[in-house]
């Protein structure tokens, strides 16, 4: 006998039953063949200070936080990457030996990693990059692309003032569009990156005109489920390089596995078949 855990981690949200990270994780797990395990834990805000001081008490070493505790969690954290601070958000915490709750924000390096293994070539500095939605998601993918290299952001929210909020706050570099203006921003943009849930499963449909978009360019949907949406589709006809938004999600969960269960995932075709079941 030995008094050794085996290490669980978990994704906390309200709702979470739709969640596929536990099929990430999981796949990870049995492909490397280590101990432990990967839950999604339903968790209301008015729980959530609670149930994160306990968790390390029953073995978990770490859990993903998503919608609507990305912000909250922030002040329940004792340390905060700088990234997450940038971000004003957290996606990944890690419960340290010495008791410490550590929070970062893995979203911008999913999204970066995805366009680099979806569009080999990309290159952030020819051109603008075009941002639909001024949501969390935005901030991380404003944030990620700057850092990569991209001179200049246009950004273009259904209200004007959260994307206005967001010039404030990144600067210079990001250029406010109206949103009744959106399909023209796209006829200078090298890269377009949608962020809102427009085109997803059971929400609006994505209306923005994209006869404006370039050949060539790189674009990509956040929204992953359907796998190829509308924006997508019109990108391909196009001539335009396309990266959808399931690769986000697996390689924004490869540093929080790395850290809680010492390998570091690769994130290849069986991890994406893995999640597709």
């Amino acid at each position: 006998m030995t008094d050794h855990k085996i290490p669980l981690a978990g994704v906390i949200g309200h709702p979470i039953a739709h969640s596929r990270s536990p099929l990430v994780h999981r796949h990870w797990l049995k492909t490397y063949g280590l101990p432990g395990d990967y839950v999604a834990l339903d968790v209301r805000e008015s729980d959530l200070e609670d149930v994160i001081r306990t968790l390390p008490k029953m073995g978990f070493v770490g859990v993903n936080i998503t919608i609507p505790h990305k912000v909250a969690i922030l002040d329940i954290a004792d340390i905060v990457t700088d990234r997450a601070t940038l971000i004003g958000a957290a996606n990944t915490l890690i419960f340290r030996k010495d008791g410490k709750i550590h929070a970062d924000n893995t979203d911008g390096y999913g999204f970066i990693a995805n366009l680099r293994q979806g569009a080999p070539g990309w290159k952030p500095s020819t051109g603008p990059a075009a941002v639909l939605g001024a949501g969390g998601a935005a901030r991380a993918v404003i944030a990620s692309l700057i850092d990569a290299g991209t001179t200049e952001i246009l950004l273009s929210n259904r209200t004007r003032p959260k994307a206005e909020a967001l010039k404030s706050e990144f600067g210079s570099k990001v250029s406010v569009i109206d949103w009744v203006q959106a399909g023209n921003m796209l006829e200078e943009a090298t890269t377009v990156v949608n962020t809102t849930s427009l085109g997803m499963t059971g929400a609006a449909e994505f209306r923005v005109p994209l006869d404006g978009l370039r050949r060539g360019a790189v674009v990509t949907d956040l929204v992953y489920a359907p796998l190829r949406t509308k924006l997508l589709e019109a990108a391909d006809a196009a001539g335009c390089v396309t990266v959808d938004g399931l690769g986000m999600l697996l390689h924004q969960a490869v540093p929080g596995f790395e850290r809680w269960f010492g390998v570091r995932p690769e994130v290849d075709a069986a991890t994406r078949a893995a999640v597709l079941e």
